[in-house]
């Protein structure tokens, strides 16, 4: 098996289920024990500040949670983006991808300021038993995309799903206009 962590999770307009209807996961780990990512377009009201005090300060915009999925919401998983000038390994940083990773919320923000670009605070995660999410990808609930550096921290995360698809190009393009209601139309 490959690890597709770091990659996109993009749900077809057939995945119906309404806890990953029109959602970009990123994925964070993929391995023979199963799978855990994040919705990148489920922002909430919920101002990161009021929760987290000052992590808020390094929430890119908007500085609000996002639901991560229906696993344990309860709990926060953090990504972060290191800047581009850090070269040295940065303390709680847990890197998935690149300069992306996840962060320790135990930690003194105030340590991370000068070497993280931004961060998205993730209420909850979506997760997968072993060879579950195998099998929806094979079943067409999932499309698997190379994700860019910038998807975790798009300033209109609303947008996140179609931007992905019209990236695409050729068919996957298209599919960024499907009704959200075939019934509809």
């Amino acid at each position: 098996m490959e690890s597709m962590t770091g990659q996109l999770l993009v749900a077809t307009p057939t995945l119906k289920d309404p806890n990953f209807d029109r959602t970009v996961v990123l994925l964070v780990a993929h391995e023979t024990g199963g799978a855990l990512g994040v919705v990148l377009n489920r922002a909430t009201e919920v101002p990161v500040a009021d929760v987290l005090g000052n992590w808020g300060e390094l929430a890119g915009d908007p500085a609000v949670l996002f639901e991560g999925g229906p696993v344990q919401p309860e709990s926060a998983i953090c990504l972060a983006r290191t800047r581009p000038q850090v070269k040295k390994r940065v303390s709680g940083f847990h890197q998935v991808s690149g300069a992306l990773g996840t962060v320790d919320l135990s930690a003194d923000p105030d340590r991370l300021r000068d070497s993280v670009a931004g961060i998205r605070v993730f209420a909850g995660y979506s997760g997968w038993s072993p060879g579950q999410l195998e099998e929806e990808i094979a079943a067409g609930s999932w499309f698997v995309f190379d994700a860019l550096p910038g998807d975790p921290f798009v300033s209109r995360p609303d947008d996140l799903w179609a931007m992905v698809l019209r990236r695409q190009g050729d068919i996957l393009a298209a599919v960024a206009h499907f009704p959200p209601d075939v019934s509809l139309n």
